[in-house]
């Protein structure tokens, strides 16, 4: 039910931006142009923006100005790896460091109502946690512009002596960035700050090496 609420929250805000495909309509993807890293990228932490991206993170940074919260929103790992080598990624993972991904969810559908569907966000699901099928926290994602958000918590994790899941709860920038598998994809874009933040220490070094 409440994903239900979700999407017909968000459906309501978008209708007149999304218009139905024609039958028949050509399906193909148009190519989309990246503009290229500054070439000295790596060394400034700085990142050049698409138009799309640019539009969807001033959309999300507009629902957190509205709703008077803090929420820091930070874009996590392949993305930022790829954008500083110049390449297009699609998989936006959006880290939020005071709430869920459910949460900011429902308030981006809210402010979108508010805008009179001048935005359009559509197709939200929340995946629930299920540490049995290695999914340990619930995600909500959903298509803003056109492109497709994964909005979840920043985490840390622990593991017992006895088990080789690992029980999360809610963490800092740090922690999660400790976290992950490669120190390339514990790279952070703080869509607040636009810098990308290296708080493992090392993953700027490994991208160049």
């Amino acid at each position: 039910q409440q994903q239900q609420r979700l999407a017909a929250s968000c459906a309501a805000a978008s209708a007149s931006a999304h218009p139905p495909p024609q039958r028949g309509a050509a399906m193909g993807t148009p190519t989309r142009l990246v503009p290229p890293p500054p070439q000295d990228a790596l060394e400034q932490g700085s990142l050049a923006l698409t138009q799309q991206e640019e539009q969807v993170f001033a959309t999300l940074l507009g629902c957190s100005s509205h709703f008077g919260m803090k929420t820091t929103l930070r874009v996590a790992g392949g993305w930022v790896r790829d954008k500083l080598l110049g390449r297009e990624c699609k998989d936006v993972d959006v880290a939020l460091d005071d709430m869920l991904g459910r949460e900011f969810a429902e308030r981006l559908c809210e402010f979108l109502e508010l805008r009179g569907g001048a935005d359009a966000a559509r197709g939200v699901h929340v995946i629930q946690a299920n540490p049995d099928q290695s999914k340990h926290l619930e995600t909500a994602t959903m298509r803003v512009h056109g492109l497709e958000l994964d909005l979840v918590n920043l985490r840390s994790e622990k593991y017992a002596e006895d088990s080789r899941i690992p029980e999360m709860a809610f963490g800092t920038a740090e922690e999660d960035a400790l976290r992950r598998d490669l120190t390339i994809n514990a790279l952070f874009y703080n869509i607040n700050t636009r810098t990308v933040e290296d708080l493992t220490g090392r993953g700027i070094d490994d991208l160049r090496a």
